[in-house]
């Protein structure tokens, strides 16, 4: 059997060092980027993940819902801080790019632990469907959920119906002319 060159040899092995190295590198940047982010500076957590955003796919499933949860309530709390812009000239309101921004990510982390669950805890589950909600209402027009419509008409028939038993005859029809 062939061997392969020493210098052939070293070569792989580095390439194998560095890709592991570069993995190693976006899960401390993660894990920097989250440690921000639990300590309110959602400035420097945002830039962390802008910054390992491009990267995002050498992370493991469970790695990339963290990402998405993290960049979106990111973006959510930090519309939640910034005030509306008054200033004339068209200049857009910043809260809704970070809004916007927060909808989406939080999207991507949803549909990412329902397709691979074990990403998030219990906890962020429930501040994702909270926020979720909320940031839909943007997009919604802040209308129930088309569940909530249909109970709400359920009841509402339910209702009209106990009405229209009478507790006696009803009122006779005219007599004709």
């Amino acid at each position: 059997m062939p061997r392969l060159p020493f210098a052939a040899t070293m070569s792989a092995l580095a390439l194998l060092g560095s890709m592991l190295f570069g993995c190693a590198t976006y899960r401390q940047d993660l894990e920097r980027a989250q440690k921000h982010y639990e300590e309110n500076q959602y400035e420097k957590a945002l830039a962390l993940f802008r910054v390992l955003e491009p990267d995002m796919d050498s992370l493991s499933d469970a790695e990339q819902a963290k990402y998405a949860y993290l960049r979106g309530m990111t973006d959510y709390r930090l519309a939640g801080l910034t005030l509306a812009a008054n200033v004339p000239g068209g200049v857009a309101d910043p809260r809704r790019g970070y809004r916007d921004n927060a909808r989406h990510w939080l999207a991507v982390a949803a549909a990412t632990e329902k397709n691979t669950p074990g990403g998030l805890s219990g906890d962020e589950k429930k501040r994702l469907e909270d926020a979720l909600t909320d940031l839909n209402k943007d997009v919604y027009g802040g209308i129930e959920s088309v569940e909530d419509k249909v109970d709400d008409t359920k009841k509402t028939e339910g209702a009209a119906e106990k009405k229209a038993e009478p507790d006696a005859a009803p009122p006779a029809a005219p007599a004709p002319k």
